[in-house]
């Protein structure tokens, strides 16, 4: 059972002051950070970084959605309301567009040189200033989010609110309804809905489906003006799904696509080879014509973003014409009950002429799957001075924290919050945070947990499909303690006197990144294992991190000449090589918390063997459980096929022998990959076990 919005409104307030406390920080920063994670999920914005400036002018800003030239030329600038009242506030018309003239007038401000020059220099609302006039002449679109935990009325997104020097701005509210809905409708993204009316008029399309067939199919040729216009409207959340652009973290423009649009649009649809695309359902209505496609719910292009990318590019250049340029549609309808499972599939498919070694790796992927798995078994150590044992929750999928709270009584929440506590909670893009900053990747985690995310999906991706097995209890402990690691840094850096606001983010991850790179420079790795035991770091590495935080902030806050926005700077692979050149004398109280390579080598080594002895008893017990007659099935079936080796058919007839002979770990595991196999050929037996 969903939490009502009341309830919502209550874990909200206490989740940010519990972070405040945590953290060391001020309520608002908390709340910045607690409601645009929302926004990341939900696909607005790739990435926020914290700028608060208040002026008694009338001005004011709270954060950006990071630059603009990474964001297809769209600046996102965030405003933030929070109120303190434990009861649910109405936030009025009034007041909101209060709010946003506050944010409005920063923005014309950020283009006056005499107001920017008055600022100082080294405040980072400088630096964001300075970056929206550098950025400005490129600048096609500003976009102006206001999150509050009050409630509005009506829903506000994407309002147009005029231009300014001709770049057009829109403003979004995300209310506490909004989140609300969000947070409980156990969706990855938020839904949409884009009404083709709006964008010039329906479309005709062909069903390509046959009746009998589980799933729909349309075919339709898109009017390039409207596919722009389209996605100028919802960005890249069009290509969420898409596997390519997914792991790029951006949709490129192709200079031949470009050429073509510019020079021979005509010949635009002869020469693409158009866009593949899913939606959770459609909207149709009959004419004399045919069937008109009129309403594209969650619509999803999981083939073709540069191919949209391109033709959006070309939308504000005047000396192009779109009227000539059309694209075909391939549109494949799938239910959002299946949708992590398939999207996924349909664009890794679509993607064959580009193959990614994580193609798949979204939240049904096996190495999700797995952490998840360690994640509900196994207890962390009690710290010290408790006997109470807990675990840490990891959400492979958004809300199922709060969906596995929302449906037990309340005496079965306070024992579920006893095993799993809040702050013990982690989602992928913190995961994908605590581990790159061990890989030297601190400048992609300044980048956002997006761009962040795509960076380690690719990695782990491609170490899974060569060794599935060093992902084991070894990794979920240690990962952990990076966990741990990270969020202890947190609150430190916070309370350090030389620590003045601004930029913790960078700071915390270079300061980590900077250790770890020292440390393996001298053949040693942090000993994860004590704090794992501890569920927390010893005073020994808490001094060893402050004194890193400190060598590594005084170069964040130092950029190059001709860069003066800090944030950025520490997005730069440039700042990442200046720090690992610093010299940092460390305490010699690192010595007592290091081990050496071959120690941990030896220890991996163990936990490898032990991961591939428990697949093999998990093989068994899934190969048992589905019963003698599917692999008896499954044998006649690639049989049929012409698809089975001799040994192959030996091996299904120890399964289909069951119970009079139980196939052996070894044998399971084989039984599997056969089906598997066969399961890629085109067989749809044992969707339940593969």
């Amino acid at each position: 059972m969903a939490i009502d919005i009341a309830e919502y409104h209550e874990e909200l307030f206490q989740e940010v002051h519990s972070r405040a406390d945590a953290e060391g920080r001020f309520v608002e920063d908390a709340f910045f950070d607690v409601l645009t994670e929302s926004l990341i999920d939900a696909g607005e914005i790739e990435t926020a970084d914290r700028v608060h400036y208040v002026s008694p002018r009338g001005v004011r800003v709270d954060g950006y959605g990071g630059d603009p030239i990474t964001s297809d030329s769209v600046l996102s600038l965030i405003i933030t309301d929070f109120s303190q009242s434990e009861e649910v506030v109405t936030l009025t018309a009034t007041n909101m567009n209060a709010t946003f003239n506050r944010l409005s007038n920063f923005l014309g401000r950020s283009l006056d040189d005499a107001y920017r020059n008055s600022m100082e220099e080294s405040a980072p609302v400088f630096g964001l200033a300075d970056l929206i006039a550098a950025r400005w002449p490129s600048i096609s679109k500003v976009r102006l989010f206001l999150v509050t935990n009050r409630i509005l009325s009506s829903r506000v997104d994407g309002r147009e609110a005029g231009q300014l020097e001709g770049v057009p701005i829109t403003y979004s509210v995300w209310d506490l309804g909004r989140l609300h809905r969000f947070i409980t409708s156990g969706h990855e993204r938020e839904d949409y809905l884009v009404n083709l009316h709006e964008f010039g008029a329906p479309l005709p399309v062909l069903p390509a489906h046959l009746q009998q067939a589980d799933y729909e199919s349309y075919l339709a040729v898109f009017p390039g003006r409207q596919l722009a216009l389209i996605y100028d409207r919802w960005g890249a959340r069009l290509l969420e799904q898409n596997v390519r652009v997914f792991l790029q973290a951006r949709g490129n423009v192709n200079r031949g696509l470009r050429n073509t649009i510019a020079n021979n649009p005509e010949m635009f649809f002869a020469y693409n080879n158009g866009i593949t695309a899913t939606a959770e359902s459609i909207e149709t209505v009959e004419s004399n014509n045919g069937l008109l496609l009129t309403g594209i719910r969650n619509f999803q292009i999981v083939n073709g973003g540069q191919t949209t990318a391109s033709i959006h590019a070309a939308l504000r250049n005047k000396e192009v014409d779109l009227d000539n340029v059309f694209v075909q549609m391939k549109l494949s309808i799938v239910n959002s009950d299946r949708a992590m499972e398939v999207v996924p599939k349909i664009s890794e498919y679509a993607n064959t002429q580009n193959r990614v070694s994580a193609a798949d790796f979204f939240s049904n992927h096996p190495f999700h799957i797995r952490i998840e798995e360690f994640s509900r078994r196994l207890y962390a150590p009690s710290k010290d001075g408790t006997f109470r044992q807990s675990k840490w929750f990891y959400e492979r999928a958004r809300g199922q924290y709060q969906d596995a709270r929302g449906r037990l009584t309340q005496a079965e929440r306070r024992r579920f919050d006893l095993e799993y506590p809040k702050p013990q909670m982690f989602t992928k893009t913190d995961l994908a945070k605590f581990l790159n900053v061990w890989r030297d990747k601190p400048d992609v985690v300044s980048k956002g947990a997006q761009k962040n995310f795509a960076d380690f999906a690719s990695f782990v991706g491609g170490e899974w499909n060569r060794h599935p097995n060093d992902f084991n209890e070894m990794y979920y402990r240690e990962a952990v303690a990076k966990a741990i690691v990270f969020r202890s840094v947190e609150r430190l850096v916070s309370e350090q006197p030389w620590y003045q606001g601004g930029y913790r983010a960078n700071v915390v991850a270079y300061a980590i990144s900077k250790l770890a790179h020292d440390v393996a420079q001298r053949g040693g790795s942090i000993n994860f294992e004590k704090v794992w035991r501890a569920q927390g770091i010893s005073p020994g590495l808490r001094d060893t991190l402050m004194v890193s935080a400190k060598a590594v902030h005084d170069v964040i806050v130092d950029p190059p000449h001709g860069m003066r926005n800090v944030t950025e700077w520490g997005k730069q692979q440039a700042c990442w090589h200046r720090v690992m050149g610093l010299h940092i004398s460390w305490p010699d109280a690192l010595e007592t918390e290091l081990v050496s390579s071959s120690e941990r080598d030896e220890v991996k080594r163990a936990a490898v063997k032990d991961q591939q002895m428990l697949n093999g008893i998990e093989a068994q017990m899934v190969v048992v459980q589905a019963g003698s007659a599917l692999w008896s099935d499954v044998k006649v079936w690639g049989m049929s096929k012409g698809l089975l080796s001799p040994d192959d058919q030996g091996i299904l007839e120890v399964a289909i022998s069951m119970p009079d002979k139980v196939p052996s770990e070894k044998q399971s595991v084989r039984t599997i990959e056969i089906l598997q196999r066969l399961r890629e050929e085109g067989c749809q037996l044992g969707l339940e076990v593969v």
